[in-house]
């Protein structure tokens, strides 16, 4: 790929772009240069907290412990401390190649760094390395799906 210019030109083309497709993120990278585009913004403004209401004289009965996360439902995991994500849009592989055997499956002692994906975006794989050391609890994604910026792909308990 030739070099491409890195001005105001390019940035608002890019910018256009994800506006056009609904793109979170957008990286172009001419192997020594890489410009990054992620969609966000300032965080909402805090909303003021309600008037407390005096306590009542009798306790209320205490509520039930919460349900445990169901593992067939990912989006009841995405506060887990140990929820790894995609970093990206793209094509999740499990392993480095097709007959491969997967970086991970669950039940495996991971290390902080270890690779656990591979994401294809854009013919570049990237690695999805595991951001904490643990046993892998739950594995959410197949080989060779599409996969969506933030996209739950596995927990590490």
């Amino acid at each position: 790929m030739p070099n491409f210019p890195v001005d105001e030109p390019l940035l608002r083309r890019l910018a256009e772009l994800m506006n056009e497709t609904d793109l979170a993120e957008l990286e172009l990278t001419d192997g020594r240069r890489s410009v990054r585009l992620a969609r966000g913004g300032p965080p909402p403004p805090p909303v003021p907290a309600p008037a407390l209401d005096p306590a009542p004289a009798v306790p209320p009965d205490p509520e039930p412990a919460p349900a445990s996360p169901d593992p067939d439902r990912p989006e009841e995991f995405a506060d887990h401390v140990g929820v790894v994500t995609s970093p990206m849009v793209g094509t999740l592989y499990v392993a480095a190649a097709e007959g491969a055997k997967p970086f991970i499956k669950v039940g495996d002692q991971v290390s902080e760094g270890d690779q656990m994906f591979i994401i294809e975006a854009m013919k570049t794989m990237n690695a999805v390395l595991a951001h904490r050391s643990g046993t892998v609890a739950q594995i959410f994604v197949e080989n060779a799906t599409p996969v969506e910026f933030g996209a739950l792909l596995a927990i590490i308990e």
